[in-house]
């Protein structure tokens, strides 16, 4: 067997896990930085409508009365994916995963799974977020799906979800990441998905990436539904 310069490379590919964890995983860095490279699925837009009011003028939809607060506190993201899914998304991890230093609990919650498995890679985490309203939390989804251009809608997750999927080469070593965002009422839900492959210095394929992304977004969604946390 040829030897491999495995400790760089590996280092490299898990370095950002360490800052995350550094910086308490603030959700708008980290999987919501600019893109490095073009995007490998088609863009979806969303738009927010005004409302009118009796003189027939139009007024932002921020000035309705405020929608329910649906959920009050983020779940353990730690259980929020299936064991049998977290062995078969990231081989050789342990499946209790690694919690993420947050600054409020309450509010924002993140798990991480990462292992290297022969030469193949695989890093997996999943984000919480519960803001005031539906309406701030429709505001960010609109905000950071506009930051990660180039994705497309995933069709009955949530209230509305978004995946998109990038490739990036450092010294020839490829890296496919995806991310889910999906909003469930005032709630947020995140998952970044990537891999490597440091015998061939390739990366798994968008659709391996894809559909690994969306099951753990699924996962993550029903648990949060179910999580207890709602307040009505």
């Amino acid at each position: 067997m040829r030897d491999l310069p495995l400790p760089l490379t590996l280092s490299a590919r898990i370095a950002p896990v360490a800052v995350l964890a550094v910086a308490g995983w603030a959700l708008t860095s980290g999987p919501f930085a600019p893109a490095p490279a073009t995007s490998e699925a088609s863009a979806s837009q969303q738009t927010q409508s005004g409302s009118q009011d009796d003189s027939g003028s139009t007024t932002p939809s921020s000035s309705a009365a405020p929608s329910a607060k649906a959920f009050s506190t983020a779940p353990a993201p730690c259980t929020s994916v299936a064991v049998a899914n977290i062995k078969s998304l990231v081989p050789g991890a342990k499946t209790a995963g690694k919690e993420i230093p947050s600054t409020d609990n309450k509010i924002r919650r993140t798990c991480s799974w990462n292992a290297l498995k022969g030469f193949d890679y695989r890093w997996l985490d999943v984000s919480f977020e519960i803001t005031d309203s539906q309406a701030a939390a429709a505001k960010e989804y609109k905000q950071r799906t506009a930051e990660k251009s180039g994705g497309g809608a995933v069709p009955g997750l949530g209230d509305t979800a978004y995946s998109v999927v990038n490739l990036t080469t450092e010294d020839k070593q490829q890296t496919r990441e995806g991310v889910v965002i999906a909003q469930i009422s005032n709630a947020l839900v995140t998952i970044t998905y990537n891999g490597s492959d440091f015998e061939t210095k390739k990366a798994p394929s968008t659709d391996v990436i894809n559909k690994g992304a969306i099951k753990a977004a699924k996962d993550a969604v029903a648990a949060l539904k179910g999580s207890g946390s709602s307040t009505s």
